[in-house]
C-alpha cells in the first residue's frame, strides 16, 4: 500500500508541475528487520534505515549506500546531519550547527566535523557551497 501510495503522489506532483517546488522527504527514525518475527511483522532496526527524497530541486535516480541481507550498511553509509541539511538546503532555511532545547542547552543538528567524499550525494555538494564548510 505504501509503493503504491508513495508513487502515486510522486507522479501527481509531478503532473501538476509541483514537483520541483515541492520536497517530498519519507524518513522515520528506525528501519525494520530484515527477517519477520513470529507475530508476523518486523521490529524496529537502528542499524541501517531508508530515506527517500523527490523533487524539490533533488537530482533523482540516485542509490547512496548499501545493505547486505542481514540488514548491515555495506556501503557509503549516510550521515543523520546529511539529511537534516538536505532539507534545509532544499527549503532554503538558514543551516546551523545546533538548536536550543528547552532548557537552552544546545543540541547539535549537523556535526561540522562529518565530511566524507561520496561526490555524488547532494549533501557534500550543498553544505560546502551554501554554508562554507
Amino acid at each position: 500500500m505504501y509503493d503504491q501510495a508513495y508513487t502515486a503522489l510522486i507522479e501527481d506532483l509531478e503532473k501538476r508541475g509541483l514537483l520541483s517546488n515541492t520536497l517530498v522527504a519519507s524518513l522515520s527514525e528506525f528501519g525494520r528487520t530484515p527477517r519477520v518475527n513470529p507475530a508476523g511483522g518486523r521490529d524496529h532496526w537502528p542499524q541501517c534505515w531508508t530515506v527517500y527524497f523527490a523533487g524539490g530541486g533533488v537530482q533523482g535516480g540516485r542509490v547512496v549506500g548499501k545493505s547486505d541481507a542481514q540488514g548491515h550498511i555495506r556501503r557509503a553509509a549516510c550521515h543523520t546531519s546529511e539529511i537534516v541539511a538536505t532539507i534545509y538546503i532544499v527549503w532554503a532555511l538558514t543551516l546551523r550547527p545546533s538548536c536550543r532545547g528547552p532548557q537552552s542547552r544546545l543540541f547539535p543538528i549537523i556535526d561540522r566535523g562529518y565530511r566524507r567524499d561520496r561526490g555524488t550525494f547532494l549533501i557534500n555538494i550543498a553544505m560546502f557551497k551554501t554554508t562554507g564548510f
